[in-house]
């Protein structure tokens, strides 16, 4: 609000820092009231289940069928839009999958070979449902979420190598089951990394770091990066890494967003709000993730995988504030902080010596 009100921006950029509070409030909200009762939180896992394999039904529907159930066919490069218009069923899946998939995959873990087996089918069809989306980075992503359900829950340590590896086969087979796919995932992909600072993110990321260094105390306000990106000044490059200039780049150099939360920061907020907003994100996983180590609850597991996942810097994201990924980041937070203060209230405490 502080760079806003001092930035280019003027009072329209201040009135969008000022609602964008809503945003904690409502997470907050969640951890300290609605979400308090368990058949709150109960409720809301049947939501997120529903929502999980609502994605996923619309997923293999369009896959199979060609359409969703709203006639839609797949994105037009090749990704699977699920229940949606546009390819927006990869994030949307990502955040709401671990919640979701965790506590009943390890549930099945508790029992016997039956059991176990449909443990490992489970999670082996959520992977296999992010793969045949074809979105590269809601895909890399939910491995990373993987690897930190795995670091954390040692008997689902054998089910997510179960489910990698299945995920794997199937990438290794999208040339013939799937070569839209196939093309999204590993030759789109595989030309983007090889040229990543001429690529349409890497054009983002290099405006949007030369804005933050000629306003690092304060940015450019709330969307400082929509509303200044368009002016010459900001076409250079970062010699120090020898990433050439942008003025070639055309559209492809601004959108909305600069499609990171970090840079969105700082070009907000400057490096001073940069170093708040990881701050605040450390502080977020911090609460989070206490005493995890010592107790991992498996829906507090996943809650903890999606923040972690969420918040990963090297990311290409939407803009922090939009919705509906907003929004189902800040109910997943929400949502952690009343299972964390649950978790901290039934703790038994010693007994005095």
């Amino acid at each position: 609000m502080l760079c806003s009100a001092l930035g280019p921006g003027g009072t329209p950029s201040l009135l969008q820092a000022l609602l964008a509070g809503r945003f904690f409030l409502f997470a907050a909200a969640l951890g300290d009231w609605v979400l308090v009762p368990a058949a709150m939180r109960r409720r809301l896992w049947l939501a997120y289940a529903a929502s999980a394999a609502w994605i996923a039904l619309e997923a293999w529907q369009q896959y199979l069928l060609g359409a969703n159930v709203f006639g839609t066919p797949r994105w037009e490069d090749g990704a699977l839009t699920g229940p949606f218009t546009k390819p927006r069923a990869g994030a949307a899946f990502a955040l709401v999958l671990f919640p979701a998939l965790v506590p009943p995959v390890m549930a099945l873990l508790g029992g016997g070979w039956g059991r176990r087996i449909g443990a490992l089918a489970l999670a082996a069809g959520g992977v296999a449902t992010m793969v045949l989306i074809g979105q590269r980075m809601p895909a890399l992503l939910m491995l990373l979420g993987l690897i930190v359900c795995a670091a954390l829950l040692q008997r689902l340590r054998p089910v997510v190598a179960g489910a990698v590896a299945a995920g794997a086969l199937l990438l290794a087979a999208t040339p013939a089951v799937s070569p839209p796919t196939f093309g999204k995932l590993v030759l789109h992909f595989s030309e983007q990394i090889a040229h990543f600072p001429a690529s349409p993110y890497g054009l983002l990321y290099t405006r949007a770091t030369v804005m933050a260094e000629a306003h690092p105390l304060l940015g450019l306000g709330f969307r400082g990066f929509r509303n200044a990106c368009n002016e010459p000044r900001y076409q250079g490059g970062i010699p120090a890494l020898g990433i050439a200039d942008t003025r070639n780049g055309g559209r492809q150099a601004c959108n909305l967003h600069p499609h990171n939360f970090y840079l969105e920061a700082a070009t907000s907020a400057g490096l001073p709000g940069l170093a708040l907003f990881a701050a605040l994100a450390l502080t977020w996983l911090a609460t989070l993730g206490h005493g995890l180590v010592r107790d991992p609850a498996p829906l507090r597991v996943a809650l903890f995988a999606t923040a972690f996942m969420a918040l990963w810097p090297l990311a290409s994201t939407s803009e922090f504030f939009s919705v509906p990924n907003c929004g189902w980041l800040f109910l997943a937070l929400g949502w952690g902080f009343a299972e964390a203060a649950h978790c901290k209230r039934e703790t038994p405490r010693p007994s005095p010596p």
